[in-house]
């Protein structure tokens, strides 16, 4: 499989969740070389990003997700 293809097809279809798998590494690699607790916060980032990525690529409302995680009980 050509690399090119891949990428193409990766931007395609997965935008939202390659974005925020991306976000959530970068900010999380900041994290990692303060040690072994902070390497989990990266792992945790990137499950975020997916999480937010996959909703977008959904055509999901970020706004109503929210509302339902951190709305009054």
């Amino acid at each position: 499989m050509n690399f090119k293809y891949l990428l193409q097809e990766i931007l395609e279809y997965h935008r939202g969740k390659a974005l925020g798998v991306l976000l959530g590494l970068v900010f999380g690699w900041f994290a990692i070389k303060y040690g072994f607790f902070k390497a989990l916060f990266v792992a945790f980032c990137i499950g975020a990003g997916f999480f937010i990525g996959k909703r977008i690529d959904e055509r999901e409302d970020i706004a109503q997700i929210f509302d339902r995680l951190f709305k009054d009980r």
